[in-house]
């Protein structure tokens, strides 16, 4: 190839096989020894196409900017000047805790250039979160926000580290603080490339584990390549269009959904820089900025079809994709019902890229995560890493290399113990169930710890969940085990109510959604347990934390 576009410079980095109905059979990533995001891909696009859309930021108050490609490389490369410059260097550990600013793109980038090592954070930290973090990384650096008490839950943390934290800050001033806006106009925006290897340390993410300290999953340069598969293939995104991943920029969501795998394939990025999320505003936004392809969580869908949809003109929307959670089938049929767009689901982790997913150009089946990606080699295996027949449950394998398979994390960062867990006998351990039906699509049960054993019964959570969140009176749920003597456990609901039924909480309301989910599933995995709450236990990336309920009424079971 020899007249590169923005459109096509990703195909030299990838290997890619369709069938005879257009479906991607093969994805594989070519990636030359020394790639690298930001000089490849951000700095290459400012050279071909400078002027080009990268990002359109808008916040609160309706303030927007528009990032070019040119725009990018250049301020990355001030960021990088600025950063070399205070000391950080080649695999130094830099977190970043900027909500959806839009200074976190350049900043990655910069890191990208000069070799450090990324670790976005979720703005929610509490002092004891980051004071954790800063040890088990050795964080040379912090790249944060200015509102809230971030800004102080960070220095609460860091007097209790045994060594000093180089504190940048983004929209402000703080004493003790470098101004990160003031500070980079001081420094160049030319930058000689820096010798980096695509094997080497790029990104870590904090893994939101639903017990115990959260582990960090890290990647190398290759990753970005890897997502490629994601943009193109399973989000559809359009190299004229808009493309709206909702996630903050702290969740590996982001990864997946609002940096390397869109500009890639030279698509703009839209941010809307909101702290809480409210439905209206963000149907507004998709309205006003005519966003082309969309990707949320199922419960953001959810809250969309409450808000009402048919009050907005979506007609920009051309394609949609929900991971980050299981789908509940309600959600999938009254969207298409409302749009005529199929929800394509996809399921993932912080330590990958979509593992499985609906692929452009398949029939999704309503509540199925859809088939293995081609970048993977993946199976259902037991307890024994035995194959299991269509329909059993079985944990979610990959084969591939120890910690060198692409795609994947490289290990979990000074933690050889649970990266052993989760890599063996030449399979990487999701720890994550489900099912496969005789076509071969996958269906989410939960996590192994999250199984139900019942009376000689296998009970995933998502199974039952999906049955009550079609109830008019379930706004949020959570499926746990509960202990019972002698069916050794039983199904429990916890449930928060819609406003509409919060005043006919009862033993009515009860029978009545016991009996809605015997009509609806098999009766064996009907609630024996109901309680309405006010609040789920969850972690910081927002997942429900079961292990929490579970583990309370087993202690309750033991007074």
């Amino acid at each position: 190839m020899e007249n590169y576009t923005v459109e096509n410079w990703h195909e030299q980095f990838v290997t890619e096989e369709y069938d005879e109905n257009g479906i991607l059979t093969k994805f594989q990533i070519n990636a030359p020894e020394n790639f690298n995001f930001g000089y490849d891909i951000i700095d290459k696009f400012a050279e071909l196409e400078p002027n080009r859309r990268a990002l359109l930021w808008v916040d609160l108050e309706d303030n927007e900017k528009l990032l070019t490609f040119g725009n990018l490389s250049r301020l990355s490369n001030k960021a990088a000047n600025m950063f070399l410059n205070a000391g950080i260097k080649k695999g130094d550990c830099v977190m970043l805790t900027l909500k959806r600013h839009y200074q976190f793109w350049y900043i990655l980038s910069a890191l990208n250039k000069i070799g450090a090592i990324a670790i976005p954070a979720s703005a929610l930290l509490t002092a004891k979160d980051f004071q954790y973090r800063f040890k088990a990384a050795d964080v040379k650096a912090i790249v944060s926000t200015h509102s809230g008490e971030v800004p102080l839950f960070i220095e609460e943390a860091e007097k209790n580290t045994d060594h000093k934290i180089l504190n940048f800050i983004v929209n402000g001033s703080r004493d003790g603080w470098v101004n990160f806006d003031e500070e980079i106009e001081k420094f160049p925006d030319t930058l000689e490339r820096i010798p980096t290897k695509s094997d080497e340390l790029m990104l870590m993410y904090f893994t939101s584990g639903t017990t115990g300290h959260p582990k960090m999953a890290v990647h190398d340069h290759k990753m970005a390549l890897a997502h490629i598969q994601n943009a193109k293939h399973w989000q559809k995104v359009d190299p004229n269009g808009i493309h709206l991943t909702i996630s903050d920029t702290g969740w590996a969501k982001a990864a997946w959904g609002k940096i390397f795998g869109q500009l890639t394939m030279g698509t703009c990025i839209f941010v809307y820089d909101f702290d809480k999320f409210v439905p209206a505003n963000m149907l507004k936004m998709i309205e006003k900025y005519k966003i082309t392809t969309l990707c949320a969580p199922p419960t953001m869908f959810r809250f969309f079809i409450a808000e009402g949809i048919e009050k907005y003109d979506l007609s920009s929307v051309t394609y949609c994709n929900i991971a980050g959670e299981a789908l509940q089938p309600e959600v999938f049929n009254k969207w298409y019902e409302a749009t005529g767009i199929k929800l394509m689901e996809g399921f993932g982790q912080s330590e990958s890229t979509c593992i499985i997913g609906n692929l452009i150009g398949t029939t999704p089946k309503p509540g199925s995560m859809g088939k293995p990606m081609p970048l993977y080699n993946v199976d259902l295996v037991d307890d024994e890493g035995n194959s299991v027949p269509p329909g059993v449950v079985g944990e979610i394998v990959i084969k591939g290399e120890y910690c060198n398979t692409p795609g994947l994390f490289r290990g979990y960062y000074n933690s050889p113990e649970p990266t052993d867990k989760a890599w063996h006998d030449g399979w990487y351990h999701t720890g994550d169930t489900a099912t496969r039906d005789e076509d071969g699509y996958y269906w989410y049960v939960g996590r192994n710890d999250d199984v139900i054993k019942s009376s000689g019964y296998r009970i995933g959570p998502f199974e039952v969940e999906s049955v009550l969140s079609a109830h008019p009176a379930v706004l949020e749920c959570a499926v746990t085990g509960a202990p019972h003597p002698i069916r050794g456990e039983v199904v429990k609901a916890t449930i928060i109510l819609t406003n509409e039924y919060k005043d006919k909480a009862g033993e009515e309301l009860i029978k009545e959604i016991q009996t809605f989910v015997k009509r609806n599933t098999a009766p064996y995995k009907y609630p024996r347990i109901v309680e309405f709450v006010d609040e789920l236990p969850k972690t910081v990336s927002g997942k429900i934390r079961r292990t929490e309920i579970r583990k309370n009424d087993f202690e309750n079971a033991k007074k």
